[in-house]
């Protein structure tokens, strides 16, 4: 019943007055949803995904005044508009809350689940920081720093989840090549300013 409702709302209004990364999301709730079959912890799902989206609403309000000055700045090539990064972000975000939900249901031993979210925690605390680093301090260096140890924290967490859950590590790989993109823009940043 849940799952047509939600499979309905995101038919609801026609396609092209729906952002893509609202369909994007909506779709991979759905997807793991019914590999779950139909077996979902609502108020943990809702929890899980809220918990990244919020760490990534919180940052980027904290360093919203950053993205004006990204715009002024030379870029390397392949640098998207900056429009992408918002949207990119909460298909990430949701993925990791989808990820987290998995992990944390899953019938494995409790230290293994508590050693998954603890590197799940630790990569999403550093993941809060790298902006604040980058577009508030304009610290460019240190933030390149700081997201290669986001990467390899997020590398970890991802291990950690793929030995729990196979869908939950491959939930993470986009994040991965979205960090490893953003380590890539970052360096240019710093060395093209």
């Amino acid at each position: 019943m849940i799952l047509r409702r939600l499979s309905r709302l995101t038919r609801a209004a026609p396609e092209k007055d729906k952002p893509v990364y609202v369909r994007a999301a909506a779709h991979i709730l759905i997807r793991v949803i019914e590999m779950k079959n139909g077996k979902v912890k609502w108020k943990q799902l809702v929890v899980c995904v809220a918990a990244p989206l919020a760490v990534g609403a919180l940052a980027g309000f904290l360093s919203r005044g950053g993205m004006e000055a990204y715009k002024t700045m030379y870029k390397p090539l392949l640098a998207p508009p900056s429009w992408v990064f918002p949207v990119v972000w909460t298909i990430l975000y949701v993925m990791m809350g989808v990820a987290s939900y998995l992990v944390y249901t899953s019938a494995a031993s409790p230290e293994r689940i508590r050693r998954a979210m603890t590197a799940y925690v630790l990569q999403l605390a550093a993941n809060f920081v790298w902006p604040l680093i980058f577009f508030v301090l304009g610290a460019y260096l240190a933030a390149f720093i700081w997201l290669i140890a986001l990467f390899a924290l997020a590398l970890v967490c991802a291990l950690r989840f793929g030995y729990i859950d196979a869908r939950a590590g491959k939930l993470l790989a986009p994040y991965l090549l979205w960090l490893f993109f953003a380590a890539y823009l970052n360096l240019g940043v710093y060395l093209l300013n």
